[in-house]
């Protein structure tokens, strides 16, 4: 009997905020069927196109003592998370490597990828998003701003979508019936009412780079201010007091959702500690059980009890 063809799953171009918002999978129940992450905003996403400044890659060992690659590439609506390691192609690996040694040059680099979508769940629950590339490329800026427009189209249909649903009945002829996508009611049903307000602030800013104002892909993480009487001096304390600085950064500088590893090491740097110190000092911290690392590359105070 001749098994049925797996049909490829098209790439859809997509934010970093859209995707990483993502708590809802869906995988069918065959053996070769495909997975699927259903963002807030109703896009059903197996593969996708996600394109930014490469701001992160670090080489890491796992549990079974392979060594995979793990970066992360922001675009103006945050961060992708993504993963290279044995089971990608040859290519994708020497290409991860030649990433590093450029980003460790202080080299920027804007890359586009195609990618897997990916996702897991804690114990505690969590739902978390990343990327496994399948093809990747550093680009030009032109193509980087050509690309921002195309995700902000798709990104608009998706909204317009939302909000004509607001007045089809929440079933799936209806939803046939409007030409709506039936992805978008497995959205509401998970996720219920959406606030459109941050996905268009987005789009803002994103179609304001794509319109020439290039220098914000690679706009510099927030520094935090200083409190009234502490001086920049810090960079010839003790440990203990750098430890004190990084716990008053992640705190002062949480939105909500931790702060991202770079963030943390450039605040680190702006006051004169090594960046190598602070890098230990943030581990030490998380095995002392003073930050919590929610998910890869950020950092969260763990609350006193």
């Amino acid at each position: 009997m001749e098994r049925a063809r797996i049909q490829r799953q098209p790439a859809h171009l997509l934010l970093a905020a859209e995707f990483g918002s993502a708590t809802l999978n869906e995988k069918g129940s065959g053996e070769f069927d495909p997975s699927f992450v259903i963002t807030k905003l109703g896009a059903k996403i197996n593969r996708l196109v996600a394109a930014g400044l490469l701001e992160r890659m670090e080489l890491r060992d796992t549990s079974s003592g392979a060594s995979m690659y793990q970066g992360q590439i922001r675009d103006p609506s945050g961060l992708h998370y993504f993963s290279i390691g044995d089971y990608n192609s040859e290519a994708i690996r020497e290409l991860a490597q030649d990433w590093a040694a450029r980003l460790e040059d202080g080299e920027p680099l804007l890359v586009m990828m195609v990618a897997k979508s990916r996702w897991y769940q804690t114990d505690e629950g969590a739902v978390y998003t990343s990327l496994r590339p399948e093809e990747a490329t550093v680009i030009s800026r032109e193509t980087y701003a050509n690309w921002l427009l195309d995700a902000c189209e798709a990104t608009m249909l998706r909204m317009n979508h939302c909000t004509a649903s607001m007045d089809v009945e929440p079933t799936l002829d209806a939803y046939r019936r409007a030409n709506l996508p039936e992805s978008l009611l497995l959205s509401k049903n998970h996720y219920g009412d959406i606030d459109l307000e941050p996905f268009k602030l987005n789009l803002m800013q994103a179609l304001d780079i794509a319109e020439g104002k290039m220098e914000a892909a690679t706009t510099a993480p927030p520094i935090m201010s200083l409190p009234d009487g502490e001086s920049d001096s810090s960079g010839n304390s003790g440990g203990a007091n750098l430890q004190s600085f990084l716990l008053q950064a992640v705190r002062q500088l949480d939105q909500g959702d931790g702060v991202d590893f770079d963030t943390v090491l450039k605040n680190a740097a702006s006051r004169g500690h090594a960046r190598e110190l602070a890098e230990q000092v943030l581990d030490e911290m998380v095995e002392a059980g003073q930050l919590e690392e929610p998910r890869f590359g950020w950092f969260r105070a763990v609350a006193a009890e």
